[in-house]
């Protein structure tokens, strides 16, 4: 059935997508997918368009998470007006970046991102006089706005079930280069020549393992090849750049899988430099695997979770080593805490440009960890009123549960937090503060004259 299906489709003998094929249409017959499953904000923004004379499409990965009966989280509209066409068509809206090129359009809470059409870059006019098209001596591509047509624009995207157009008034789909047989059979392929388009951005390296996690895809071969040697391109990337796919493969819902692929790869040197030394250390795997299982639970259970938090929980091993290194120096261990975490977070900051916001956050989660030794007293109550106490409560059940610490102290804490207040008083412990010892007083001159002598 599935033989037949494709045979009618592509043909017997489909022949490699030449870089501008032309488009198969897919009918809704075939692909059961109907324009209800968009949202009304996409659908409205290619209404217009058309309307207007463009052609408009949704495009790439909503697609993709359609044809695999998932909810898109986001929905992109690819066209052939140009930016500053659609800017005037729209009045909520406003041109973005410099890379490529973009316009975001606001309707309600939602945002839909309109790409015009790229076309080919060599030969072109703007690439014979450098305009709009630069590439550094890697052949990393530094700014990228030449238009073309709807085929070109195909031959310029990743992956090919990235290159799926869905036109919602005829409900059809076109497809260039055979992504719909691509993601039927749950294979990622890389449109032209993979070594080459690895080098025009790095990122898709990270990309395609972010993928293939999240969709449970197989990697074609060819695509696969060349990632361990292309490797050290990725420091190239801006850091910016780079922590915010980092932070798409680690909040994807499949993270765990996503980073032992990583090292499958080799791709995770120069990302988190110390991740291979957190899973090479029992303890801090055991610890990460946790955090990274809770994280995915959270994302898929659609419940909020924090690219701090999540930070926090990698580099904690190396926090804890350099810690207690530091504390076999003699340093009393408060600030050889706050020494361990400057320097975890400066080697970081060499790779892996963390945000100062996530930065603080992740200092506080650290620092709260001594305060849940202290189980007396007002100490308590006053880490309960702390704004992160949630935050580095969990951390805490994090580190209980991977066999870092007692797991009466995350118990204790928990029954704490729900307890009234005659129950939290009689689970206070008694202070361990030892007394003070009071020093003799010294005698005066003259007292000393007067008593008898020692015998």
């Amino acid at each position: 059935m599935i033989g037949k299906f494709i045979n009618r489709v592509f043909g017997k003998t489909p022949a490699a997508a030449s870089p501008a094929a032309a488009p198969c249409l897919i009918p809704r017959a075939d692909h059961g997918i109907g324009r209800e499953l968009l949202s009304p904000c996409a659908l409205k923004v290619i209404r217009e368009l058309q309307q207007a004379g463009f052609k408009a499409f949704i495009v790439g990965g909503a697609v993709r998470d359609l044809l695999m009966g998932a909810r898109p989280k986001d929905f992109d509209v690819a066209t052939d007006a140009t930016p500053e066409e659609v800017r005037a068509l729209f009045r909520r809206s406003r041109i973005i970046g410099r890379r490529f090129t973009l316009v975001h359009v606001l309707c309600g809470q939602e945002t839909i991102e309109v790409s015009t059409f790229r076309g080919h870059r060599a030969g072109s006019e703007d690439d014979a006089q450098g305009g709009e098209h630069r590439a550094d001596e890697n052949g990393r591509l530094l700014r990228d706005n030449v238009f073309g047509s709807q085929e070109e624009d195909a031959a310029r995207r990743d992956f090919t079930v990235n290159a799926l157009y869905y036109d919602p008034a005829s409900e059809t789909i076109w497809d260039c280069h055979e992504g719909y047989r691509d993601a039927r059979a749950r294979v990622l392929r890389m449109i032209g020549e993979p070594e080459i388009r690895y080098r025009e951005d790095p990122v898709r390296m990270l990309r395609v393992v972010r993928l293939a996690a999240k969709l449970d895809f197989r990697i074609e071969e060819k695509t696969r090849s060349p990632v361990a040697e292309l490797a050290p391109l990725l420091r190239n990337v801006p850091n910016a750049r780079l922590f915010d796919e980092m932070v798409k493969l680690l909040l994807s819902g499949h993270a765990l899988r996503s980073v032992h692929q990583l090292r499958a790869e080799g791709l995770h040197h120069g990302l988190l430099p110390l991740l291979d030394v957190i899973l090479e250390q029992p303890e801090g795997e055991r610890f990460v695997t946790l955090a990274l299982k809770n994280t995915d639970e959270r994302v898929r259970a659609d419940k909020p979770v924090s690219p701090a938090f999540l930070f926090a929980t990698l580099l904690w091993h190396q926090v804890l080593l350099t810690w207690r290194a530091l504390e076999r120096q003699g340093i009393k261990p408060i600030p050889a805490l706050f020494e361990a975490m400057e320097t975890v977070l400066h080697a970081q900051q060499e790779q892996l440009l963390i945000p100062r916001r996530f930065d603080a956050i992740m200092k506080e989660i650290w620092s709260l960890q001594p305060r849940f030794d202290h189980r007396s007293g007002a100490r308590p109550y006053r880490l309960l009123a702390h704004p992160r106490f949630r935050a580095g409560f969990d951390f805490l059940v994090l580190r209980a549960q991977g066999g870092e610490i007692d797991p009466g102290i995350a118990a204790w804490w928990e029954q704490f937090q729900a307890g009234g207040e005659a129950e939290r008083a009689s689970m206070l412990l008694p202070e361990t503060r030892p007394k003070r010892r009071r020093r003799p007083r010294r005698k005066s001159a003259a007292a000393a004259d007067a008593a008898p002598p020692q015998l």
